[in-house]
């Protein structure tokens, strides 16, 4: 059988791809893993390699197209095998996507149904994880500017790095550097912080909020099963996590991705739970990494809308002093006398650092500027196939509850009455007794 040659999805918002030059002409032989074509998006260049050994045949899409992520735009024929007739769509079952309206223009001729979309590593397989993986022009690049390639992660096919990788590097350095002179605060080195509670069963990866941590989650742990194995992840510039600058949430997104995928080396699949912010990167996880997923839940998560209370995000990450700390941490429950003066005492003891403040304010202007939400989530919502759950508070104050009407996809959806913006925290058992439910329902259906 022909392989599929597909348009693959190389960043976690991309929902087309230009094909800027194919490397190999119609009836040419390619060997797997050499260069087939290059795709441009919005975003950067990258260079895609086949995904096997074959003679390339019906092309289906030209230098210049904009094709959609998931599209059949050739096909490998082995050596000996016969070349027919363009081969079949896909099952209806497998689409992920509506086919894109105008396809068969862009194309040339009518091109086949949009085939499953499959993320990188899925269709790529994996590579080893000590392998440093970059086209030529990036390690130019690197050597010129004095850059290890080590410590790029790439944003090619199979993590290879390219070129656009360390201009981004480069450009990053620039403005970190510009942010420390501004806010006072210097980026750290080093990999996001994850902590594990060992147990039983696929873990549930659990991943905290805006100007939280990890520590938030002891109260809905200790209502969880104590089987339950944990794995919980630190956003950067939050808890034991480095201090980063980043540029839009699709970067956070990365960067947390890169992390998750660490901790989950050598487990099947996983369960995902994320809070708030943390909601909104377990989505884009969720997303990305679907066949690993058994389920996700999401406790008032951002990215449904642009409502958001800017001013108690910002009195968060400012606040210097308990005092300054607790009426705003008051606003993130449904009734503020769940959050006392001691509580706010120990909060602040975890924000002393004025660096991790500065970090977290940066991250809240790109994030949150001018108190909206710059993202927005309902696509990746909409293509979730796992079994997916969200939990939120009628009385929330922080973002309103509403939002999760505007996910446009088959979601279970939990509105909690007299609850706030951290029901895990303000109603743990009852969010467990969900969780737990939900977790088990999914385990039983796939």
């Amino acid at each position: 059988m022909p392989v599929e040659v597909i348009l693959p999805k190389v960043d976690m918002d991309m929902t087309h791809g230009t094909l800027a030059i194919w490397h190999v002409k119609p009836g040419d032989l390619v060997q797997k893993g050499a260069a087939l074509f290059d795709i441009e998006t919005d975003k950067a260049a990258m260079e895609v390699e086949a995904p096997s050994t074959g003679r390339l045949q019906h092309v289906l899409a030209q230098a210049g197209a904009k094709v959609p992520v998931g599209s059949v735009i050739a096909w490998l024929y082995a050596e000996d095998e016969t070349v027919g007739a363009v081969p079949p769509a896909p099952p209806e079952t497998d689409r992920r996507d509506e086919p894109h309206p105008g396809t068969g223009d862009e194309l040339g001729q009518s091109p086949p149904e949009p085939v499953k979309e499959r993320p990188v590593d899925a269709q790529a397989g994996a590579i080893p994880q000590t392998a440093v993986r970059a086209t030529p022009a990036a390690r130019h690049a690197a050597r010129n500017a004095g850059i290890d390639l080590a410590t790029l992660a790439g944003s090619g096919p199979r993590a290879r790095i390219q070129k656009q990788d360390v201009e981004d590097r480069i450009l990053r350095d620039r403005t970190m550097e510009s942010a420390c002179a501004a806010t006072g605060w210097v980026p750290d080195a080093g990999d996001l912080a994850v902590t594990r509670r060992p147990g039983r069963g696929e873990p549930l990866v659990v991943i905290h909020g805006f100007a939280a941590d990890s520590t938030g989650w002891l109260p809905f742990e200790k209502a969880l099963a104590t089987d339950r194995s944990l794995i919980r992840i630190d956003l950067p510039g939050h808890g034991k996590s480095p201090k980063r600058k980043i540029r839009n949430f699709a970067h956070l997104a990365r960067m947390v991705l890169d992390a998750f995928d660490e901790a989950v080396r050598g487990v099947d699949r996983v369960h995902v739970l994320g809070h708030s912010l943390g909601g909104a990167v377990a989505a884009s996880i969720a997303d990305i990494r679907a066949p690993r997923i058994l389920s996700l839940t999401a406790i008032a998560p951002a990215g449904l809308g642009p409502d958001i209370n800017g001013d108690a995000l910002l009195g968060i990450a400012r606040a210097s002093r308990a005092e300054s700390l607790l009426p705003w941490l008051q606003q993130l429950t449904g009734h503020g006398d769940q959050v006392t003066e001691d509580y706010a005492k120990a909060a602040m003891r975890s924000r002393a650092d004025p660096g991790l403040r500065a970090c977290q304010l940066d991250m809240a202007d790109v994030l949150f500027p001018d108190g909206a939400q710059a993202f927005d989530l309902r696509p990746a919502f909409g293509r979730l196939p796992m079994p997916a759950a969200i939990i939120w508070g009628r009385q929330d104050k922080i973002a309103p509850f509403r939002h999760a009407l505007n996910a446009d996809a088959d979601l279970a959806l939990h509105f909690l009455h007299g609850i706030g913006h951290i029901p895990h925290f303000e109603c743990p058992e009852r969010v467990a007794r969900i969780v737990e439910r939900h977790l088990a329902a999914a385990k039983a259906s796939g």
